[in-house]
C-alpha cells in the first residue's frame, strides 16, 4: 500500500476519532445485536482462556473485552474515543479502560497474551502500525485476532446502502483521505499485512450470519447515526438525495422480507496470527 502523507493521515484520525466520540453512546442501539455475535468466534482464534492477559483494542463499548473476563481472562480494554470509554467504564466498572490510540499503546513490550479488535481495524489511519504495535506489546507466542467486514457481496447491509448512494447521491462527497474501507477483506491482504507485521501462522476464514431489522428504515438510520464514514456520506447528500437513498435503501431491505421477517445476510472476515 502507497504511503499517505502525514496531514492525510491526521485529518482521518481526527475524522474518525470525532465520530466515534460523537456516536459511542449511539452504537448499542444500531450495531451491538450485530457486532457482538463475532466476539465469540473472535475469542476462540485468539485462545482466550483462564488468566490470559487480554487486550481489546477499539473497545468500544468494551464488549469484547467483558466477554473475555467472563472467560477468565485479565482483561484491558482502550479506544481513542474518550466517549466510547466512557460507557464501557459504566457498563463494566471491573473492567480497566483506558483512552489512547491502536497506532501507540501505552504499554510497554510483551505484556499481554492476546490482542483482539472487532471491526476496529476499518476505523484506524494507519493500520499497519496497529497492528506493529499490538505485535510489540504481545509477549512471545501471544495471539491476534481481529474482525472486518467482508466485502459488499457477502454483506448485503454494506452493498444495499453503498448501491443506493452510488445510484440517487454522490460519492465523491470531500471526505478525508482514509484506507479503503474493504481492505482487509481480502483474505491475502490479511495475511500479508500480518507477516508484514512479523507474525506467523496467519489464518482466515469466514462468518456468516444474518442481520435482522426491525423495520425497513432501520438500515437507512443504523448508518446515518451510528456509522461515522458512511454516515457522513450520508449527512452530505442533498435532502432530496438523502430521501431517495432512504427509499432506495427501504426497497432493498424489504427484498429479504420473508414471513415478515427481516433477515439481511452479512459476513465478516476473521484473521488470527502468533507472534514468534
Amino acid at each position: 500500500m502507497p504511503e499517505r502523507n502525514k496531514d492525510d493521515v491526521s485529518e482521518f484520525h481526527e475524522f474518525e476519532r470525532a465520530g466515534w466520540e460523537r456516536v459511542a453512546g449511539d452504537y448499542h442501539r444500531y450495531f451491538a445485536a450485530l457486532t457482538t455475535r463475532f466476539i465469540e468466534p473472535l475469542l476462540d482464534a485468539g485462545g482466550v482462556g483462564t488468566d490470559c492477559r487480554v487486550l481489546d483494542v477499539a473497545t468500544g463499548p468494551g464488549y469484547v473485552a467483558a466477554a473475555a473476563a467472563k472467560r477468565g481472562a485479565v482483561a484491558t480494554g482502550i479506544d481513542f474515543a474518550e466517549a466510547a470509554v466512557t460507557v464501557a467504564r459504566e457498563q463494566y466498572p471491573d473492567i480497566e479502560f483506558h483512552t489512547g490510540s491502536a497506532e501507540e499503546l501505552p504499554f510497554p513490550n510483551a505484556q499481554f497474551d492476546v490482542v483482539l479488535m472487532n471491526f476496529g481495524l476499518l476505523h484506524l489511519a494507519r493500520p499497519e502500525q496497529a497492528l506493529a504495535e499490538a505485535q510489540r506489546v504481545l509477549r512471545p507466542g501471544g495471539r491476534i485476532a481481529f474482525s472486518v467486514w467482508a466485502d459488499p457481496q457477502a454483506c448485503i447491509g454494506f452493498k444495499i446502502i453503498l448501491d443506493a448512494i452510488a445510484e440517487h447521491g454522490n460519492m465523491n462527497v470531500p471526505l478525508p483521505d482514509g484506507p479503503p474501507f474493504f481492505r482487509f477483506s481480502d483474505a491475502a491482504e490479511s495475511k500479508r499485512a500480518l507477516v508484514e507485521a512479523g507474525f506467523h501462522n496467519p489464518e482466515v476464514t469466514v462468518i456468516d450470519t444474518k442481520w435482522a431489522m426491525p423495520h425497513a428504515d432501520m438500515l437507512y438510520e443504523t448508518f446515518l447515526h451510528g456509522a461515522v464514514r458512511t454516515g457522513a456520506l450520508l449527512q452530505a447528500q442533498s435532502p432530496e438525495a438523502q430521501a431517495a437513498i432512504r427509499q432506495a435503501a427501504r426497497d432493498g431491505v424489504m427484498a429479504f422480507r420473508d414471513a415478515g421477517n427481516i433477515n439481511l445476510p452479512m459476513a465478516a472476515v476473521l484473521s488470527s496470527a502468533q507472534k514468534p
